[in-house]
């Protein structure tokens, strides 16, 4: 069924009700992970280290190798590393 402007409201309804749920339950998600990383936190966890280590685990072994030779190259380029190993 159209309307004026050839939009269908229902349809636009109904879709932008769906996404204001999935917005809500995002939230509720959110929500959890805060109190999962407060929970790890309480029982001596480095909360900053804990969201790297979730970071990585989401990468490919080669991606994050690819990633690790790159910031080793930066690092020795600005001085922030000991000398290159000749391996």
């Amino acid at each position: 069924m159209s309307e004026p402007g050839g939009v269908a409201g229902d349809q636009l309804r109904a879709f932008v009700e769906r996404i204001e749920r999935l917005e809500e339950e995002k939230k509720v998600i959110a929500d959890d992970i805060k109190d999962v990383y407060a929970e790890a936190k309480g029982n001596g966890f480095d909360v900053k280290i804990l969201r790297k280590v979730i970071s990585l685990r989401k990468k490919q072994p080669h991606e994050r190798e690819e990633e690790d030779a790159i910031l080793d190259l930066y690092m020795h380029a600005l001085g922030m590393a000991g000398p290159a190993n000749d391996a």
